[in-house]
């Protein structure tokens, strides 16, 4: 139950499906079979690069600690990921690999693992309303901080319920933190765009799947580099998460009355 728990706790609701993914068969080997994946399947550098050309430049690929698929390191944004390829590749699964017995994670994963843990709570003299969007009464006595991906569906979600919170609590100002995620390779963009224009209309646009204008030179990339580090070094590591005005991070979706419920205790 603790390693259940655990899972849930490590895993933003959009890495769900991968952890089910996990669970099924990649494939079943075939009557014959020496057990020897490399002897049948393979990928290059190269083609690896060329599949996912959308998502970021390929630094390494290699079998994955789990049969059937190919670990993949990429960079995206100036930051180095993992992420798996499987052998029919035509899929790419985002999220962390653990072993059963030892309930630790595996791969490249292992690492990312190392260099970011969750936390429960903050400082919350270093939570700062630079660089991002406000929602609500921007003179509001009370706060709250959003860390929000452009390209979630449950952000999409959140974000809706936000609306209904903000018409909810008159005095309460909504400070949204765009921080996009690698497994959704074009929200650092659109993270860009959307601050530069500080526009939550083209927030709006993004969550229902409209298009946004391209990212250029103007559209900085520091306010979007200062909230990913921001969250990393204070073990943010999935959206949406919410962070109360003292230090309190909550991770995942919660509806219009659970979040008025939190600020108001």
């Amino acid at each position: 139950m603790f390693f259940a728990k655990s899972l849930i706790r490590l895993f933003t609701p959009c890495f769900i499906l991968v952890v089910i993914a996990f669970a099924a068969p990649a494939f079943a080997m075939s009557e014959g079979c020496s057990g020897d994946c490399a002897s049948c399947h393979s990928i290059t550098l190269q083609e690896a690069s060329g599949l996912l050309k959308e998502i970021g430049p390929v630094k390494d690929v290699k079998p994955a600690p789990v049969r059937g698929l190919y670990e993949v390191t990429f960079e995206q944004g100036g930051k180095s990921g993992v992420a798996y390829l499987d052998y029919s590749k035509k899929h790419i699964i985002a999220g962390q690999v653990f072993d059963i017995a030892s309930r630790q994670p595996v791969g490249g994963t292992a690492d990312q693992a190392k260099k970011t843990e969750r936390k429960d709570r903050l400082d919350p003299a270093t939570l700062g309303t630079d660089n991002a969007l406000v929602m609500g009464n921007p003179k509001g006595k009370k706060k709250l901080f959003v860390f929000t991906d452009p390209e979630c569906p449950y952000c999409a979600k959140a974000h809706a319920e936000l609306k209904k919170l903000a018409a909810l609590e008159p005095d309460l100002a909504i400070y949204i933190k765009l921080y996009p995620l690698k497994m959704h390779p074009k929200a650092y963009d659109k993270s860009r765009v959307i601050l530069s224009q500080g526009s939550l209309e083209l927030l709006d646009k993004s969550f229902s799947g409209q298009p946004l204008p391209a990212a250029t030179d103007k559209d900085a990339r520091k306010p979007v580099e200062d909230t990913i580090k921001f969250a990393e070094s204070n073990g943010i590591v999935s959206t949406p998460t919410l962070v109360l005005s003292d230090g309190r991070i909550m991770v995942g979706f919660r509806d219009a009355a659970a979040m008025r419920e939190l600020i108001t205790k």
